[in-house]
């Protein structure tokens, strides 16, 4: 067990994301807001001694991050909405910022992992 040398950022969709997914043709979900809340994107960030500073780094990737959530639900990018803003991005998510992670695991994390799409399931249970 070791602290890594990171901040973790977790990515947590808010009620326009939901009511964009559930619009969404061919895509519509039965999830509650809490239940889609539940297993979020986390990333693992540059550590930063001010949580500020997290943000800032965030704010630097934010339409990025916005197209990746869009994209791990809905593959067709043409139905996506057309304000990818950053200002967007942070109606339609939350972040939290952690300071402290800690590897349980003694071995070195695979570096060609691909991410799972949504619905999919990783070996983790996502």
């Amino acid at each position: 067990m070791y602290v890594i040398d990171r901040n973790l950022a977790v990515i947590k969709p808010k009620q326009p994301f939901l009511d964009w997914l559930r619009k969404t043709p061919g895509h519509e979900v039965d999830l509650t807001l809490e239940q889609l809340r539940l297993d979020c994107t986390a990333l693992l960030i540059p550590e930063f001694e001010e949580p500020e500073d997290a943000v800032a780094f965030i704010d630097e990737i934010g339409v990025e991050l916005f197209e990746a959530e869009l994209g791990s639900w809905v593959d067709d990018a043409s139905q996506w909405p057309k304000e990818r803003s950053l200002a967007n991005f942070w109606l339609w998510f939350d972040v939290e910022i952690h300071g402290t992670v800690v590897d349980l695991v003694d071995e070195a994390v695979p570096a060609d992992t691909p991410a799972p799409q949504r619905g999919e399931r990783s070996a983790g249970g996502r």
